[in-house]
């Protein structure tokens, strides 16, 4: 047997760990099993490869099962401009879906494995499965729900609050997934972090420094501990959801 095809034996929808998160949500078992004939196993992306580069033909979307990606953009001085981060159970690809290519690059932060579901089958049976439908429809409003709502609290807030919003908008999407809202590690550098959020890499330490300080979070490396929710999701100007 191949790698592929042990890989393709050993995960499957019924039993993945972000079913709950992912397009087979709403469906029946004999529903999934529809699915899961038509989704492709990727091999596992190392880090700094690629998933997709802007420009490819766009023919599928993509299931972030472990790892964490970004996407962005290059401009037409050759200036990255980072348009994501991406989480387990969380969807790329889907901003293709009115066009013929792929308008970012995605590149793996970390090992990952992403499950990639061609688009053209997707369709064909969602037509057949309304739940699958549904549910395609849900992900993609919630996609567009998260990235809105993230903007809003970005455009208007100064450095620390805008970092605090960053931070406060893993915890939530952490929590999502049924992981700790206040322990989880970044996978990105903090260039990545500057670069998303229009601020120097200087004044992304300069922040972190500071918010250590003031014991609202704790960062060793890259693993964040935030010691202050309350005060943490004030500076950031959102509801405290724990």
């Amino acid at each position: 047997m191949s790698a592929n095809s042990s890989l393709h034996s050993e995960i499957r929808c019924q039993t993945c760990s972000i079913r709950r998160l992912c397009l087979p949500v709403m469906l029946a078992d004999s529903e999934i099993e529809h699915l899961e004939n038509i989704v492709q196993r990727k091999k596992v992306l190392k880090k700094g490869e690629f998933l997709f580069h802007a420009g490819d033909d766009f023919d599928a979307i993509h299931a972030i099962r472990s790892g964490s990606l970004k996407t962005y953009t290059i401009s037409s001085d050759g200036t990255e401009q980072i348009t994501g981060f991406h989480l387990p159970g969380e969807i790329v690809g889907l901003n293709a879906i009115s066009s013929t290519q792929y308008p970012s690059f995605a590149k793996a932060l970390e090992t990952s494995l992403v499950c990639s579901i061609p688009f053209d089958k997707l369709e064909t049976l969602s037509r057949d499965i309304p739940g699958l439908q549904k549910q395609l429809f849900k992900v993609m409003s919630g996609e567009i729900r998260d990235e809105q709502e993230l903007m809003m609290l970005l455009s208007k807030k100064n450095a620390d609050e805008r970092f605090a919003a960053f931070v406060m908008n893993l915890s939530a999407r952490f929590g999502r997934r049924g992981l700790s809202e206040k322990e989880f590690q970044l996978t990105m550098t903090r260039g990545d972090i500057g670069n998303y959020l229009g601020l120097a890499v200087e004044t992304v330490s300069r922040l972190v420094t500071r918010l250590q300080k003031k014991e609202l979070i704790s960062i060793q490396d890259r693993y964040i501990q935030i010691t202050n929710m309350d005060e943490l999701s004030e500076l950031a100007g959102t509801a405290c959801h724990t």
